[in-house]
C-alpha cells in the first residue's frame, strides 16, 4: 500500500504538480486571457518515461524481467537468471556498437578515397589535397593529425595510414597508402588509383550488406525459436495453468528449467556461431 501510494503520488506529481507553479504565474500575467498552458500533462509523463528507457542500458532490461517475473512466481530464481543475464547482454551490446562503429570507419574510408580523388583531379598536390578530404570525410579516425603532420612537412605518410589501417574498420587505408607509395616513388596517377581503390572498397562494402540481408531470414528465424518457451508460458497462463508455481516451486519443475534452460543457451549459441561464421566466409 505505501508503495502503491508512492506511485500515485509521482504520477500526480508528473502529471501536474512539477509545473503547477509556472501555469498559475501564467495564468496571473496574462490578466485573464487566453494562455496557452503547454502540450497535455500525459505528454510529460510519456516524456519522463522515454528518458528513463534512453537511460537504462538494454542488458538491465533482463533484470526488470527477471524481477516480474520473481513477483508473479514468488521465487528468487528469476532475479538470479535475470542477473546472470546482464553481462552477456552487455556483451551483445558493445558488440554490435563495435560492428556499427566498424562500419562508419568503413565508409569513411571510402568517402576519403572519393574526396581525395576529386581534390587531386582538380590540380592540387596530394600533400596539400589530403587536408580537406580527410577533414570533409573524417575517414583517418584519431590519427588524423599525425598524418595530416606528415603529409605537411614530408614525413612517411604511407607508414602513418598504415598505422591508422590497424584500427577496426580502416584497412582500406592499407590501399590509400600503396596507391600514395606507387604515385609518389614512380609517378603514377593518383586519381586513377584511389578510384579504383573506392570502387573496390564500395563492392566489398555492398557484398557484406547483401550477405547481412541474406542472413537477416536465419536470425528471425533463430530469434523467433528462442522465444517460443516464454510464449508456452504465456499460453499456459492464459489457460488457467500455473507453469511458474510448476517450474519453480517443484522439483521436477526446476529440473526441466535447468535443462530446458542450458538447451535454450547452446541453441542460441550455435544458431549465431553458425551465422558468424557465415559473415566471415
Amino acid at each position: 500500500m505505501g508503495a502503491a501510494a508512492v506511485c500515485v503520488g509521482a504520477a500526480v506529481w508528473l502529471l501536474g504538480g512539477r509545473h503547477s507553479g509556472a501555469r498559475r504565474a501564467r495564468l496571473l500575467l496574462a490578466g485573464g486571457g487566453v494562455v496557452d498552458t503547454g502540450p497535455p500533462p500525459w505528454r510529460h509523463l510519456v516524456g519522463e518515461l522515454r528518458g528513463i528507457r534512453g537511460r537504462l542500458r538494454a542488458e538491465w532490461w533482463s533484470a526488470a524481467v527477471g524481477l516480474v517475473l520473481a513477483v508473479l512466481g514468488a521465487s528468487v530464481l528469476p532475479v538470479v537468471a535475470g542477473l546472470a543475464g546482464v553481462p552477456l547482454l552487455r556483451r551483445v551490446r558493445l558488440a554490435r556498437e563495435a560492428r556499427r562503429a566498424r562500419e562508419r570507419r568503413g565508409d569513411a574510408v571510402i568517402a576519403l578515397c572519393a574526396a581525395l580523388a576529386g581534390e587531386v583531379r582538380a590540380g592540387r598536390q596530394p600533400g596539400e589535397a589530403l587536408l580537406p578530404a580527410a577533414r570533409d570525410s573524417g575517414g583517418l579516425g584519431d590519427v588524423q593529425a599525425a598524418v595530416l603532420a606528415a603529409a605537411r612537412f614530408g614525413g612517411d605518410v604511407p607508414g602513418a595510414l598504415a598505422t591508422a589501417a590497424r584500427e577496426p574498420g580502416a584497412e582500406g587505408l592499407l590501399g590509400l597508402a600503396a596507391c600514395w607509395r606507387v604515385a609518389v616513388d614512380q609517378g603514377a596517377g593518383l586519381a586513377a588509383g584511389l578510384d579504383r581503390l573506392e570502387g573496390a572498397l564500395r563492392a566489398e562494402r555492398d557484398q557484406r550488406a547483401d550477405l547481412r540481408a541474406q542472413l537477416a531470414g536465419a536470425r528471425s528465424t533463430a530469434v523467433m525459436l528462442a522465444g517460443l518457451p516464454v510464449l508456452g508460458l504465456a499460453l499456459g497462463m492464459a489457460l488457467g495453468a500455473d507453469p511458474l508455481h510448476v517450474l519453480l516451486h517443484t522439483g521436477a519443475g526446476v529440473g526441466c528449467l535447468l535443462v530446458g534452460g542450458a538447451l535454450e543457451g547452446l541453441g542460441v549459441w550455435w544458431a549465431a556461431r553458425i551465422v558468424r561464421g557465415a559473415e566471415v566466409v
